[in-house]
């Protein structure tokens, strides 16, 4: 599907060389590169899940106050419920 795009000049004249030292058109490029991205970020490196659960004492401490601390401070709105 045809769409229009703009890319700032200096990241277009990257993109063309790159694309000429790879031998494939700039569009292929430019569709690689949006592929890989979009899958990278489909979902958690391995293991991410788990760190998230190895935080150290002081660090949730500190979360939990900081939490507590905007919640409190809040004045255009209620504090909403965690």
């Amino acid at each position: 599907m045809p769409t229009s795009v703009h890319i700032p000049a200096h990241l277009l004249r990257a993109a063309d060389a790159r694309a000429k030292r790879l031998g494939i058109s700039r569009n292929k490029l430019i569709v690689e590169a949006l592929t890989r991205e979009l899958e990278a970020g489909a979902s958690w490196p391995e293991g991410f899940a788990e760190e998230l659960s190895n935080v150290p004492a002081g660090v949730a401490a500190a979360s939990r106050e900081l939490e507590r601390d905007v919640l409190t401070r809040r004045k255009s709105k209620a504090p909403v419920k965690l």
